[in-house]
């Protein structure tokens, strides 16, 4: 009985929240630009000078990651996604072509259901509040069961800024009963517009089979290949660097090495010089029992802890500074632990003997999970970047940087995003990196530009005749003749 209390207080929290943000937003709606605009700078500001102690809040509670490290994911999802969005115009006429005569009027959705991970709580959260804001929605937060203090602290550090700035009370809740069966009824509630999904598998399927608009994203299992023209020395090290990042917790991070035969013993020299140790064939097995116990499915123990920890639990010896574990993988499949996406500081290595193996094992990765998502390369060679660009099924190609923090917008042109689409590859509608202009509906006014007359409706004689022709055809001769032969017969009988 106890737990069927607690799933109906859950379900009365989420309409309660609902209810409130519906309110709010419908205020919302009628403020300008600039408040808008001054409303969304101090929320980037309060959540940017609380990004280290949301941090450890995450750490403390999930388990997960590194503090310094989500540190500075909540300084991207705050200060980053502020200077990306802050000049974008999301009120009024945002947009007019003088020559069409048409202009384009924002208007936001209404009311976000956010679902947040465990892997990055804090920072979705900060990140998924700023784009609401901006584009004058209402948000929801579900936090996953095991952030929910520090996913409900980073919202509150937003909504205290924002009702401070002015924002309506109300506009910013979050769910802190985790449950499922809430999060399910969120996503179908009547009051909400848009769900913005991020998280597992399942969740997103949930997304796009509620019946509502919905920005979900597919897992990644990113495959990054060393080319032969590749700076070694810079390329292992971005490598290593992003892969230990956050114990590996960001979707877009490397999971598999990918090495030209030619430069495949300098590649592993340099892996060790940078604190990977490459697991024998032994340690390699113990360390795929830990990976997936069971077939197809990677444990969630070891998302974002770290190498050494991994390697102790399996009774495995490594220096104190290691930072990736490598094992080395000739065969990729379900089945096969190392080639799955591992969101932890664990490499798999493929060595190839030229490009178009390459091509193929990363194909035959993304394959296995994370179709649309991201692919890393390393190369000198500009012509090959582009050709696997063209050739491969992933939405972002990153080149020659890391991969973690590169497709999240960290270290390349990319708009910085915590949900990042996989489009059409993976199952999702958009390829893009999700931001504010995501969350606007654009309507549009146009003038009449061209004059045309409508032309007189006009009948063909021919066709009338024609038409009177195939009637009369399609009479029955023998009645006609039958016809024919009574009047005769009535007027002889006359004449008589």
């Amino acid at each position: 009985m106890a737990t069927l209390d607690k799933d109906l207080l859950a379900i009365q929290e989420m309409r309660d929240a609902v209810k409130h943000a519906n309110t709010a937003q419908a205020a919302y709606m009628q403020f300008s630009q600039q408040q808008v605009d001054s409303i969304v700078k101090a929320v980037a500001d309060a959540a940017f000078k609380e990004a280290d102690r949301l941090a450890k809040m995450a750490v403390q509670e999930t388990g997960m990651g590194i503090p310094n490290h989500k540190k500075m994911k909540n300084e991207v999802a705050s200060r980053d996604v502020y200077e990306d969005i802050k000049e974008l115009k999301t009120v009024g006429i945002v947009g007019y072509d003088r020559m069409k005569k048409v202009a384009e009027i924002a208007s936001p959705f209404g009311v976000i259901a956010g679902i947040v991970p465990t892997t990055n709580p804090t920072s979705t959260a900060i990140f998924k509040t700023l784009i609401s804001l901006k584009t004058r929605n209402a948000l929801v937060l579900s936090p996953h069961p095991y952030a929910v203090k520090c996913t409900k602290e980073a919202l509150d550090v937003c909504r205290v800024a924002a009702e401070q700035a002015g924002a309506p009370e109300g506009l910013l809740q979050c769910l802190t009963m985790s449950s499922m069966e809430a999060t399910q009824q969120l996503m179908k509630h009547p009051d909400i517009h848009l769900i913005l999904a991020t998280g597992g598998g399942a969740l997103v399927k949930a997304a796009y089979s509620s019946g509502k608009p919905a920005y979900g994203v597919g897992p990644g299992n990113v495959p990054a290949y060393i080319e032969k023209s590749a700076n070694i020395q810079k390329s292992v090290r971005q490598l290593v660097h992003s892969k230990s990042f956050d114990n590996g917790t960001i979707c877009a991070t490397e999971q598999a090495i990918i090495v030209d035969k030619a430069i495949a013993e300098q590649v592993q020299t340099e892996l060790k010089k940078n604190g990977a140790y490459l697991l024998n064939a032994e340690e390699k097995a113990k360390m795929e029992k830990l990976i997936s116990p069971v077939p197809g499915k990677v444990n969630p123990q070891i998302v974002g802890k770290s190498a050494t920890c991994l390697a102790d639990s399996v009774g495995i010896t490594v220096p104190e500074d290691t930072k990736v574990l490598v094992g080395l993988e000739t065969m990729i499949g379900k089945n096969i632990p190392f080639s799955l996406e591992k969101l932890s500081p664990i490499f798999a290595l493929y060595t190839v003997e030229n490009s178009t193996e390459a091509k193929q094992v990363m194909i035959d990765l993304l394959n296995i999970g994370g179709r649309g998502h991201t692919c890393s390369i390393h190369t000198e060679n500009a012509a090959l970047a582009e050709q696997f660009s063209v050739e491969l099924p992933v939405s972002r190609i990153v080149v020659n940087t890391l991969s973690s923090i590169g497709a999240v917008g960290g270290t390349t042109g990319l708009a910085p995003s915590f949900t990042l689409g996989c489009g059409t590859f993976g199952g999702n509608i958009t390829s893009d990196n999700i931001t504010a202009r995501h969350l606007l509906n654009i309507k549009r006014m146009a003038y009449g530009i061209k004059d045309v007359e409508v032309p007189k409706p006009e009948f063909e004689v021919q066709s009338v005749v024609e038409s009177v022709v195939s009637q009369e055809a399609s009479l029955d001769t023998t009645m006609v003749q039958q016809i024919v032969d009574q009047v005769l017969k009535q007027i002889t009988l006359q004449n008589k």
